[in-house]
């Protein structure tokens, strides 16, 4: 009966544990989608757009060689030797720095959009041998994404394809073909009813043209496009990998199957993809970068009420306080620079040099999680007049960087 009336008494009570509720999300997956669906049907396009909406990152095979080489890792070394004397990278290596990439810090906290495998050579594994590797890893794909298109109409655009040979930029024939191009902007012009956006449509049709005339000429069609190959890469498609996706996509959840028309433009797509985006978890996206403070209590003050999440919800201060999280979980306690302060789940967070900034932002949970923080150390020395009292409690702040 007691406790029935202490309920009564306090009926709006928050039974809500921030704690338990932060560590429940640094312990959770990370969202991770797969993009699939026949070639040139669009797919990287559209995993590149929903990596920068939702600040996911964006896997894909000449996007992981090309960062590879740029950092200069073994694979990247690997690769530049092999590009050097005119070899392609071989599949297996492709394969090795995508499963790599999965298994990055950055991808544990951001979670990842998937586009180009399994790849259709079964040059190093077979179809199926790639989709078993996926359902095995430890950050497996919470949703598939399947563009469908008719095979006549993806060769038709295909073969539409052209590249300007210095930028490797590819124009579709709605960007290149002046008659598809002139039907294009008149068909807009008619859609559109406000006078303003037509004003801004005229302005960037009158733009518009000189650029592509301006290397319009030099535009190629490559051999892929070609109509006959396009329709032998569809056909093996159909052929070696159409079958073994269908018998995983009839496996999953249909929550968590989206399928969408190819014959779409990527912002359409988009957009149709985007109600699905209230099954995905977005706090991934929740760190934020302040600087430019001289004082960490001016800090503070100011950026708790800025860009607030609730009116009622403001920025404060975590439990490490001016202690940066990066070098207290290696046993240091050092205090962090307040230009280097960021915002993570609703709390500040001030680091202490831009390593370790860049560490925290590309994955916070490994320095938030229990038993982090740990407890500093407090030592008590006491003892007779002059037995060195002073002498060991500095020695012993010089080693644990602690405060006498």
């Amino acid at each position: 009966m007691a406790s029935q009336e202490e309920k009564q008494a306090q009926p709006f009570a928050d039974i809500f544990d921030e704690d338990e509720a932060e560590k429940s999300f640094l312990l959770s997956k990370p969202t991770c989608m797969l993009i699939l669906g026949k070639p040139g049907s669009g797919k990287k396009t559209l995993a590149r757009k929903l990596a920068q909406i939702w600040k996911c990152i964006f896997i894909e095979a000449s996007e992981v060689i090309q960062m590879n080489i740029r950092e200069e890792t073994e694979y990247g070394l690997k690769c530049q030797e092999l590009l050097f004397k005119g070899q392609s990278v071989s599949e297996e290596l492709v394969t090795e720095m995508i499963l790599k990439r999965i298994e990055s810090p950055e991808v544990a906290h951001f979670g990842y959009v998937l586009s180009g495998f399994p790849f259709l050579s079964e040059e190093y594994m077979t179809v199926s041998q790639q989709i078993e590797k996926i359902k095995n890893l430890k950050f497996k794909p919470d949703f598939l994404i399947n563009i469908k298109c008719s095979d006549y109409d993806l060769c038709q655009r295909i073969s539409g394809q052209r590249q300007h040979p210095d930028s490797g930029q590819v124009y579709q024939r709605n960007q290149w073909d002046p008659n598809v191009v002139d039907k294009h902007m008149k068909d807009q012009q008619e859609k559109e009813s406000d006078e303003e956006e037509e004003e801004e449509k005229e302005e960037e049709t009158a733009e518009e043209p000189p650029t592509m005339s301006e290397f319009l000429h030099q535009l190629v069609q490559r051999p892929e496009d070609m109509l006959e190959n396009a329709e032998e890469r569809i056909g093996t498609y159909k052929d070696i990998m159409l079958r073994p996706l269908e018998d995983w996509m009839a496996e999953q959840d249909s929550q968590y199957l989206i399928e969408l028309d190819g014959n779409q433009q990527p912002d359409d797509l988009f957009m149709v993809n985007k109600p699905c985006s209230s099954l995905v978890n977005f706090y991934t996206n929740s760190i934020c970068c302040y600087c430019c403070f001289n004082k960490q209590d001016e800090l503070f003050r100011v950026l708790s009420s800025y860009k607030l999440i609730a009116p009622r919800y403001r920025w404060r201060r975590s439990r490490w306080g001016q202690i940066c999280p990066v070098a207290l979980k290696e046993g240091d306690i050092i205090m962090g620079d307040p230009d280097l302060a960021v915002s993570f789940l609703g709390k500040m967070y001030v680091l202490s040099s831009p390593g370790a900034l860049k560490t925290f932002m590309l994955n916070p949970r490994p320095y938030l999680l229990p038993p982090m923080p740990l407890p500093p150390c407090k030592v008590l020395v006491f003892g007779p007049s002059l037995s060195g009292r002073t002498t060991i409690c500095n020695l012993i702040a010089a080693r644990y960087k602690g405060k006498v």
